[in-house]
């Protein structure tokens, strides 16, 4: 079955740097694209960021782009957010994401809290 395990979450101060990591298993990874999202409280679930299945093209939200950077090692089965001049608007909830024969496949989410 589908699984996907996020980590790498956690505290950061403004202005600093978290990579996140999403391990999946399941399917064929190298063949699908791969999503984060994010969901604040109280808000809903946005699209940060987009990788397609060799990586040769990636997009972003206008709000991450340039600050944010999605990657993925199909040898692994692993998909990254590298997420750098964090601010305290970033602080949510990340998920990892892959649409499999139709349907939405979320892992647990990992909390992403940005404070000083």
């Amino acid at each position: 079955q589908v699984q996907l395990v996020e980590s790498g979450g956690g505290l950061v101060q403004p202005g600093g740097s978290l990579r996140l990591s999403c391990a999946a298993s399941g399917f064929s990874f190298s063949s699908h694209v791969m999503r984060w999202y994010r969901q604040a409280p109280g808000k809903e679930r946005e699209l940060v960021a987009t990788i397609h299945s060799a990586g040769e093209i990636t997009s972003y939200a206008n709000s991450v782009k340039g600050r944010f950077t999605i990657s993925r090692d199909n040898a692994k089965n692993t998909v990254y957010l590298q997420m750098n001049s964090l601010k305290p608007e970033d602080t949510a909830v990340y998920y990892c994401n892959v649409l499999w024969r139709d349907i939405n496949r979320w892992g647990q989410g990992t909390q992403v809290t940005v404070s000083s």
